[in-house]
């Protein structure tokens, strides 16, 4: 038992940050598949708290719904989906940015896919009616649209079309506007929040202005968490002879190169990535790996 732990936790510490999302979700899916079938619930029930309430006054008593509900799903298909473009969004993304700025994009995603759900209920209430948030698509869709954002001009492979980003960030707009008028209206309202959010932290990073700055305090404890390290109370202290200044050369070759990375993703944020050499695109593609 105990070597089965430690093989799922060094398999753990080896995935990315939004394939650690990926478990938690996948883990939560099944928790309250598992909680439905024990307490004989209704279908979308057992994760009742950590929905997200329409109506303001319910979500100011269940205040951490704002997040919890980008990790809840009922569908198999909902979650199956969210978490393909999840993790194929993912491996662009970070071959490209930070884990810090996945993470910033992923949650204000979220959160301001939520805050569009509940102000469009509230200010519709008799188009809309009484409901509840579910899913991951907001965040999902803040990462996608910003992307497309950043970097528009860049292509995909879509079978044998090259298709441009901007191309295809536009489509999916369009498409989650004329579901506004479809049964699941209240999801597609926070697609869009979680779009608009990804769009203006593109636009605003492509000059320089971090805006998830303020919210990387929280990120920092959320990552650290993720990093399933065990600490020990006591630690014995031996000299290193290839260390230098404290340093061995391992930690210099892993600074030298994330310099690297800061100075290409800085030349990236002014120019634009085609700016970039074959030698640049390729050490950032590994870098990525």
């Amino acid at each position: 038992m105990t070597s089965l732990s430690q093989d799922i936790k060094d398999k753990l510490t080896r995935l990315n940050v939004l394939e650690k999302i990926i478990v938690v979700n996948v883990a939560v899916y099944f928790f309250g598949l598992i909680l439905g079938l024990v307490l004989d619930y209704k279908s979308g029930v057992s994760l009742s708290w950590l929905e997200l309430p329409s109506d303001f006054g319910a979500f100011i008593v269940k205040p951490w719904s704002i997040i919890t509900y980008a990790f809840a799903h009922y569908d198999f298909f909902h979650i199956l989906f969210n978490m393909l473009w999840l993790y194929i969004i993912g491996q662009w993304f970070l071959n490209m940015f930070s884990p810090k700025l996945a993470l910033n994009v992923y949650f204000l995603g979220a959160i301001c896919g939520g805050l569009l759900f509940m102000v469009g209920y509230n200010l519709f209430p008799n188009t809309f009616g009484k409901s509840y948030l579910v899913g991951a698509s907001a965040s999902v869709r803040a990462l996608l649209i910003f992307l497309c954002a950043y970097m528009p001009n860049r292509e995909i492979r879509f079978f044998t079309i090259g298709l441009k980003f901007w191309y295809f960030g536009v489509a999916i707009v369009v498409f989650d506007v004329i579901g506004i008028f479809g049964p699941n209206a209240g999801g597609n309202l926070a697609h869009l929040g979680g779009a608009l959010l990804g769009y203006f932290y593109a636009k605003q990073l492509f000059k320089g202005n971090d805006i998830g700055k303020g919210f990387e305090k929280f990120m920092d404890a959320f990552v650290d968490f993720f990093k399933f390290s065990k600490k020990s109370p006591l630690k014995t202290v031996h000299k290193n002879k290839n260390k230098m200044g404290g340093y061995t050369k391992a930690d210099f070759d892993e600074f030298n190169n994330q310099k690297k990375i800061d100075i290409i993703l800085d030349k990236i944020s002014k120019s634009g990535y085609d700016s970039l050499t074959a030698e640049e695109k390729e050490f950032l593609f590994r870098s990525g790996k």
